[in-house]
Formats: C-alpha cells, sequence, structure tokens
C-alpha cells in the first residue's frame, strides 16, 4: 500500500487591503476503502473558523471568511495519503446485455446526475463517432476503454492551449487540451450511451513510467459499471486510473470539484499564486515552483464583492508538465 506526501500551496497576493474574503475549499481527499487520508495538516492566513460539511455529491467541502483587513491570503495543505490498487473487471463479467436500466435509476441521486449531457455545438457529429467507435454485444467495461483510447488517440495534449474556461466547442474545434478537456470529452461519450459517469479531481503521485500531468493537480473520469461499481479511466493517458492517482473530489464537472474559489470585499487588485509537490512517504519531494497567475478586475469595479477566478489554478499548474 503506497503512501504519498502531498503539498498543495493556494496564497493570493493582493496590491492593497481586502477584508471579509470568503472562501469554498474543497481540498479534503476522499477516505474509502481504496483511499485513506493517514494525516491532513490545512492552514490558512489568520487561522479563520472553517466550517466542513458534506456536498450533493459526497465531498468535504470547507467554507471559511477571513475578516480582518488583509494583503495576503495563503491556503496550505499538506497531506499523507495511502492508497490500495482496486481490482480490475474482466471482460466475461458482465452479461453483454448488462447496460444501466434508466428506469431503475431516473429517481435515485446522484446516478441520474451522472447522465446529464451538455449540449455543445460539435454534439452530433460525436454522437456519430460514438455509435460508429461502439460494437454490437459489447460490455459496458469494453466500450468505456474503447472510448477512453478514442480521446486519448484522437485528443492532442497541449497544456496551455486552453484555459478552465474553455467551453467543449472550442475544446472540439481545436481536437486538443488538457486533462480537464479530456475528461469532459469522455464524458460525453460515455453518457450518450447511458453509463454514468463524473469527473473527477485529484493528484496523479510518481509514477516509474511517467504520466501526463504527474506532480500536479490532475483530472479523470469514474464510470458506473454494473456488478463492480466506479472504476477510474484517465484519458489523458489512456490508462485505469491506479493506486497513483489519489481523489480529491467527485462531481457532474469541473466546477463542481473547484479545489478554491470565493470572493473579497476591496478596490485591491490581485495576483493568485499555486505550488503542488507530491512525493513518496519516504521521498525528497519534486516540487512545482509557485506560479504566477495576475488576474485583473474588470473595468469598473466597485466595493463590491468579486468573484476569485482560482479555477485558473489547475490549468497553470498542467501548463507546467
Amino acid at each position: 500500500m503506497p503512501q504519498f506526501k502531498i503539498k498543495h500551496i493556494t496564497r493570493y497576493t493582493y496590491t492593497g487591503h481586502v477584508r471579509d474574503s470568503a472562501n469554498q475549499i474543497i481540498l479534503f481527499p476522499i477516505n474509502d476503502e481504496y483511499q485513506e487520508v493517514l494525516r491532513h495538516d490545512l492552514k490558512i492566513s489568520g487561522e479563520p473558523n472553517i466550517e466542513i460539511y458534506q456536498d450533493y455529491f459526497g465531498n468535504q467541502v470547507g467554507n471559511f471568511t477571513h475578516y480582518m483587513p488583509h494583503t495576503e491570503l495563503e491556503i496550505y495543505s499538506k497531506l499523507l495519503v495511502a492508497t490500495q490498487h482496486k481490482t480490475l473487471p474482466v471482460d466475461d463479467m458482465f452479461a453483454s446485455n448488462q447496460w444501466i436500466d434508466l428506469e431503475s435509476i431516473k429517481n435515485k441521486i446522484p446516478y441520474v446526475d451522472y447522465l446529464l449531457q451538455e449540449h455543445f455545438e460539435g454534439l452530433n457529429e460525436l454522437k456519430e463517432i460514438v455509435e460508429r467507435e461502439r460494437i454490437i454485444n459489447e460490455t459496458p467495461y469494453q466500450t468505456a476503454l474503447r472510448y477512453t483510447k478514442y480521446v486519448f488517440e484522437n485528443f492532442k495534449y497541449i497544456p496551455g492551449i486552453t484555459t478552465v474556461e474553455t467551453r467543449l466547442d472550442e475544446v472540439w474545434k481545436l481536437k486538443a487540451g488538457v486533462c480537464q478537456d479530456f475528461a469532459h470529452i469522455l464524458l460525453v461519450m460515455l453518457r450518450l450511451v447511458n453509463i454514468p459517469s463524473r469527473y473527477v479531481s485529484g493528484y496523479i503521485c510518481p509514477n516509474r513510467n511517467g504520466m501526463r500531468g504527474e506532480g500536479a493537480t490532475h483530472a479523470w473520469v469514474e464510470t458506473f459499471l454494473p456488478g463492480y461499481g466506479w472504476l477510474g479511466l484517465d484519458p489523458t493517458n489512456n490508462c485505469v486510473a491506479n493506486e497513483t492517482h489519489v481523489r480529491l473530489a467527485v462531481g457532474r464537472n469541473f466546477p463542481d470539484c473547484t479545489p478554491v474559489k470565493g470572493v473579497y470585499k476591496g478596490q485591491a487588485r490581485h495576483q493568485l499564486e499555486v505550488s503542488v509537490s507530491v512525493s513518496y512517504e519516504d521521498d525528497v519531494p519534486e516540487v512545482t515552483d509557485l506560479i504566477d497567475v495576475p488576474i485583473e478586475k474588470p473595468s469598473g469595479f466597485t466595493v463590491n464583492s468579486f468573484k476569485l477566478y482560482t479555477e485558473r489554478m489547475e490549468q497553470q499548474q498542467q501548463q507546467q508538465q
């Protein structure tokens, strides 16, 4: 059972004093039979009280407010996580017709949400590809692996070509992106054939073979297979998620799993810096340097609360890979 040390630092610096910085964090790794959080130290500037609750998708979410005037806000998450390999399904463990009965889950939460489809300009074209790639009498497992391979082979991994605000229309036209984009395309494909699938945010920890997105935040997909449960699929690396994939949160898509987001009061501009380091428990961490992410406030902004576009954090980390 490998153990990983993970450090995730989010730092905001402001050009002047701000106050009432209200934030939501999803930085609490999932605890289950395949992943155990052995230690989690969370330190936040100003030492605010953190209210923790479980959201609709089962994630642990924290809310806090830094009320006092400040020129810097740092969120420092330090983890020790143990993971365990999940036995993979075999091709013949499912009957060929053992697909999800939509009537049986239409009122079950949250499975119905993992079938919701996002509409975009290329959807009809993708539907044709989904049908063309599908093979009669294939099991859900075989189909899921086939679609994972399709995304890996037909989309180019180009850090920096997209941002977290990039819509599926543009990703489809570019046929390129990063892990978040690969995951969103695979979600569409799987949901088109009625396989409930969800977005996963987390980290890829050191691997001897090397993987795209290693040593930073990462995104992949979990798909629900009858008779088995949730299976992680990483289209960025064309593999089944394994013990080097550490899960933070799940949801319908990236906005459901955003690690940090919030608002503050003040007219000062801010700059975002992020760093992630991962290592085996006994190794020296491989550190990703703090990444500068300058963000300008829109013109005409007043003392009203301003949304922190912290979703860019994940994208900026990926660009370093």
